[in-house]
C-alpha cells in the first residue's frame, strides 16, 4: 500500500510537471504584443491614476527608477506561470493572500515573517485537504496603491485629496500629506527590495521547514465548539509527516520539505512605477513587468479601452483580472482575449468578488461564457471585498461569516458549472489585529478599537486566517476527485 500511494504521487508530480513545462514553453514562445510599450498606455483612458503637481520631480523619480535592478526576473514570472497552468489543469491550488494596503510605517521584518507563517501554515491545511501541492503568492513586496470611490474625502468641513496608498500619498489627514509625492514611488521600491530579500531568505533558509511550520498555533480555538475538530486536522497532518519521514521522505534529503517557492503580487494601479520597472527579459526578448511576479488589474480599472489593460496585455508576467458584479459575460470575454489572445494556460487568473449572497446572481453566467468559448483561465474567489461594511461602532469591517459564505458558495456553483474551483484570494496579516468581525476568535464590534492597524481595508488576523484555510480545505475535499491507486 505505502509503495502504491508512494507511486501514485509520483506519477501525479510528473503529470504535473509536464503542464508546468509546456506552459513556460508556450510563454517563451509568444509573439511580442501587436503596437505595444511600456508606455503605450499613456494614449488611453487612465482611471484612478494621481495628478502629480510636480512633472520634474515625477520624470526625475522615474528615470531613477528606471535605472534600478528589477525586483523580480523573468524566469521567476515564467515558473509562476508554469505553476498557474497547473492550477488551471486543477493539478493544484492557488493561495493568494496579505496586506490590503502595504504601509511604510509599519514596516518591519517581524510583520513580514508572521504574515509569511501564517500563509505557509494556511498552504499546508489546503495540500492536505485538496491533495495537490498549492502555489503561494503574497500580496507583498508592492501593494502600496488603493483606487478608491472618491477623489476626495471631507472631515469637519475641510475636503482633501482622498489617501491612495503610501507610494502615492500620506494618510495623515492634511493637506500637506495628501498632495501626491513621487519621492514615495522610491521608497516603496526599497521597502519592496528589502522584504522580496527577507521573503527570499525565509523560504530557502530552513524557516519553511515542514515540520516548523506544521507547529501549529492553536490558540485561537482554545475552549471554543470547533478546537476538536480543528486539533484532529492538525493532528492527521502531523501523522502525515511521520509517515512521509518514516518512508526516507525528510527535509534533509528532500527540497520540497525544507523549501518554498513564494512568489509575489500587486495591483498595477500606478501606471508610472509600473513603466519605469519594465524590462526586456535578455533570453526570451519580451516585455516584463520588473515590480512583481504576479500583477492584477482591478474592478475599477479594467475598461478594454482602458490604460490598464493596455499596459497588461504586453508583459509576460501572469496577470490577475478581478470580476466584480458590473461585468458582463461579452465583456469579460473581450478582456481574456486581450490579455491571453494565445488562451495560453497559467497567464490569467479571474481573481471574482461579488460578496456573500450575490455569488449565484453573477458566476454561473460568466463561468458558462468562458467555458463555452473554450478560454483556458484560473478560477480564484476573493470573498473580502464584496463584503465591506460599516460596524455599529463606526469602524470599516466584514464579517467572518460572510467571508465563509461567499467562498462555499464559489465552490458550489463552480462544482455546479464543471469547472475547477482554482484558488482564494485573501486579505489577511500575521498579526493580532481585530479588524473583522468573527470566526472562533470571537471579534466583537465594540473589539474593533482595541488593534484596529489597517490604513485602508481590514484584514483577518492570524486565528481567522488559519480558520478560514481548515474550513476551505472542507471544500477542497468535497471538489478533488481522489487520486489514489486502488490497492492490489
Amino acid at each position: 500500500m505505502t509503495n502504491s500511494l508512494l507511486a501514485d504521487a509520483s506519477d501525479a508530480a510528473q503529470a504535473a510537471d509536464t503542464v508546468k513545462a509546456a506552459a513556460i514553453a508556450a510563454a517563451t514562445e509568444q509573439a511580442p504584443a501587436e503596437g505595444w510599450s511600456a508606455s503605450s498606455w499613456r494614449a488611453k483612458p487612465a482611471k484612478q491614476i494621481p495628478d502629480y503637481p510636480d512633472a520634474a520631480a515625477l520624470a526625475a523619480a522615474t528615470t531613477r527608477l528606471g535605472a534600478m535592478p528589477p525586483l523580480v526576473f523573468a524566469g521567476e514570472a515564467l515558473d509562476l506561470r508554469g505553476r498557474l497552468a497547473q492550477v488551471a489543469n486543477g493539478d493544484a491550488f492557488l493561495l493568494q493572500g496579505g496586506d490590503c494596503a502595504e504601509s511604510f510605517a509599519d514596516f518591519t521584518a517581524n510583520a513580514i515573517r508572521d504574515t509569511f507563517r501564517v500563509l505557509l501554515q494556511m498552504a499546508v491545511v489546503l495540500t492536505y485537504g485538496a491533495k495537490r501541492p498549492v502555489v503561494k503568492i503574497g500580496r507583498i513586496a508592492g501593494q502600496f496603491a488603493k483606487p478608491r470611490s472618491s477623489p476626495t474625502e471631507t472631515i469637519d468641513g475641510l475636503e482633501l485629496p482622498i489617501y491612495r496608498g503610501d507610494i502615492i500619498n500620506g494618510v495623515d489627514f492634511t493637506e500637506e500629506a495628501r498632495i501626491p509625492n513621487p519621492q514615495r514611488m522610491i521608497d516603496a521600491y526599497l521597502q519592496s527590495a528589502t522584504s522580496l530579500n527577507l521573503l527570499r531568505a525565509f523560504s530557502g533558509g530552513g524557516y519553511a521547514d515542514m515540520h516548523r511550520v506544521a507547529d501549529w498555533n492553536l490558540g485561537f480555538v482554545d475552549g471554543s465548539a470547533e478546537a476538536k475538530k480543528y486539533r484532529e486536522v492538525a493532528e492527521r497532518i502531523a501523522d502525515a509527516l511521520d509517515f512521509m519521514e518514516a518512508c526516507g521522505v525528510t527535509p534533509n534529503n528532500t527540497a520540497s520539505m525544507r523549501a518554498v517557492d513564494f512568489f509575489t503580487s500587486h495591483e498595477a494601479l500606478l501606471l508610472e512605477y509600473e513603466e519605469a520597472l519594465t524590462r526586456t527579459d535578455s533570453i526570451t526578448g519580451l516585455p516584463l513587468a520588473g515590480s512583481g511576479h504576479m500583477i492584477w488589474i482591478g474592478d475599477r480599472t479594467r475598461q478594454p479601452d482602458g490604460a490598464h489593460l493596455e499596459y497588461c496585455r504586453g508583459v509576460l508576467n501572469p496577470l490577475g483580472l478581478k470580476c466584480g458584479p458590473s461585468l458582463e459575460p461579452d465583456e469579460l470575454l473581450t478582456l481574456i482575449d486581450t490579455l491571453n489572445p494565445a488562451n495560453a494556460a497559467g497567464r490569467l487568473v479571474l481573481i471574482c468578488r461579488f460578496g456573500a449572497g450575490k455569488v449565484a446572481d453573477h458566476l454561473p453566467k460568466l463561468v458558462r461564457k468562458v467555458k463555452e468559448a473554450g478560454r483556458t483561465v484560473v478560477w480564484c474567489c476573493d470573498p473580502m471585498h464584496g463584503n465591506t461594511e460599516k460596524s455599529t461602532s463606526g469602524f470599516k469591517t466584514r464579517q467572518f461569516d460572510n467571508v465563509l459564505s461567499e467562498v462555499r458558495d464559489f465552490f458550489n456553483i463552480c462544482r455546479a458549472e464543471g469547472v475547477y474551483p482554482g484558488g482564494v484570494h485573501f486579505e489577511m496579516t500575521g498579526l493580532d489585529v481585530t479588524e473583522c468581525l468573527g470566526g472562533v476568535s470571537g471579534v466583537l464590534p465594540e473589539d474593533l478599537s482595541k488593534r484596529y492597524h489597517t490604513v485602508c481595508d481590514p484584514r483577518l488576523n492570524a486565528s481567522q486566517a488559519l480558520e478560514l484555510a481548515f474550513l476551505v480545505a472542507e471544500e477542497l475535499v468535497a471538489s478533488a476527485p481522489s487520486r489514489r491507486r486502488a490497492v492490489r
